[in-house]
């Protein structure tokens, strides 16, 4: 029985860091999406605004999202920026 007890919670500690460390992974594998987002619904700054849900108007060029990797293309009028400014802060982080 204390057996059956050390095994099964072995198994659950794989399970747990086997889930963890495809979880890191998966958060790793996305894209910043511009162009398309509605407004007040953007990640974070641009070179005119500096935080999350600051945009005032819908398809904003510099406006973006995070998405999971490959999505963005597949978005009409959508595209992959790789703009200084897309980032927490925007513009006004050096």
């Amino acid at each position: 029985m204390h057996e059956k007890l050390i095994r099964s919670a072995f198994a659950t500690l794989l399970t747990v860091g086997i889930a963890t460390a495809t979880s890191v992974a998966n958060a790793a594998e996305t894209e910043k999406c511009a162009g398309v987002i509605k407004a007040g619904k953007n990640d974070c700054g641009t070179s005119h605004s500096s935080c999350h849900g600051s945009i005032m108007v819908d398809n904003d060029k510099e406006a973006w999202i995070e998405v999971p990797k490959g999505t963005c293309e597949r978005i009409a009028g959508a595209y992959i920026t790789t703009s200084p400014y897309a980032k927490p802060g925007g513009k006004t982080t050096n």
